[in-house]
């Protein structure tokens, strides 16, 4: 009853589809792999990736300078995933997509969300009002992020994702409800709406970043909903639900923290050529 999937390196493609499967099949009591979704190479800032000659981002070290951000490095590399081709992590590209995408687009639009429904409704989600066609749309980014995964497209899920948190910056910026105070009943439509699509990035996000994701939730007090609901639900968080309070979820990296990670590899480079002069550069 196991569904069995190997994830592999091109390099492996040869043993995992032709001689592991194989011996299993000689064996006769193993199950086959039901799929076998295999990578291009990652490369780290234009260089290939080699433990022995410490040209690499070390899990534990990462966790020690960057605290509290295991999700931006989950998502810089599900951004950079190479999927169909040779890729490059490169740290100004981890700077940038930390600054502009997580804190920019996503952090912001939960941050506004938050925000005003304090500074309007004290945290309490406001009633529908109005219907807007943002709202009816989130089902659909659910659906087709799902469909992503299911064929291990992760570069495209994620992709579906930030696009609803794009969608949420863009709906908020073009209703503008801070400019909309004579109509309180179209503010409220406005903010059940913003509230809808913030809801569906915290349930959304956990294949991605789940620590934020369930950061997002528990800021929002929101229990964690089944994949299948979410694909089928036409509310994500009820009129009357009490918000609580207003965290940033992502944090900005400055240059200087990039600068420091850029000359550690560097002098990883050059303690290899003084151990080894005659190696390729």
């Amino acid at each position: 009853d196991t569904k069995l999937v190997h994830f592999i390196g091109k390099d492996n493609i040869v043993f995992h589809c032709i001689i592991f499967p194989t011996m299993m099949k000689a064996h006769g009591d193993y199950i086959m792999p039901d799929n076998v979704p295999a990578n291009e190479f990652l490369n780290l800032e234009d260089d290939k990736i080699s433990t022995s000659r410490n040209w690499a981002v070390w899990a534990h070290e990462y966790l020690e300078d960057f605290p509290d951000q295991a999700d931006t490095l989950r998502y810089v590399l599900t951004s950079n995933m190479p999927e169909n081709k040779d890729n490059n992590f490169t740290w100004k590209d981890f700077q940038t997509k930390n600054n502009s995408e997580l804190v920019g687009i996503l952090g912001n639009f939960i941050n506004r969300v938050m925000v005003l429904s304090h500074k309007y409704y004290e945290r309490i989600v406001p009633e529908k009002t109005i219907a807007f066609e943002e709202v009816a749309q989130i089902k659909g980014f659910a659906t087709r992020i799902g469909a992503h995964l299911e064929k291990y497209e992760f570069r495209a899920a994620l992709t579906e994702y930030m696009n609803l948190a794009r969608l949420g910056n863009q709906f908020l910026q073009a209703q503008e409800p801070w400019k909309k105070g004579d109509n309180p009943e179209e503010v409220k439509g406005i903010m059940y709406a913003a509230t809808q699509i913030a809801a569906a990035l915290g349930q959304l996000g956990e294949p991605f970043i789940p620590f934020s994701s369930q950061k997002i939730l528990a800021m929002m007090k929101l229990e964690k909903m089944d994949w299948n609901s979410l694909e089928a639900t036409d509310e994500f968080i009820s009129a009357g639900h009490q918000l609580g309070e207003s965290t940033l979820i992502f944090s900005k990296i400055e240059d200087e923290t990039i600068e420091a990670q850029i000359n550690k590899l560097n002098e990883s480079k050059v303690k290899n050529n003084m151990t080894n002069p005659n190696a390729e550069p």
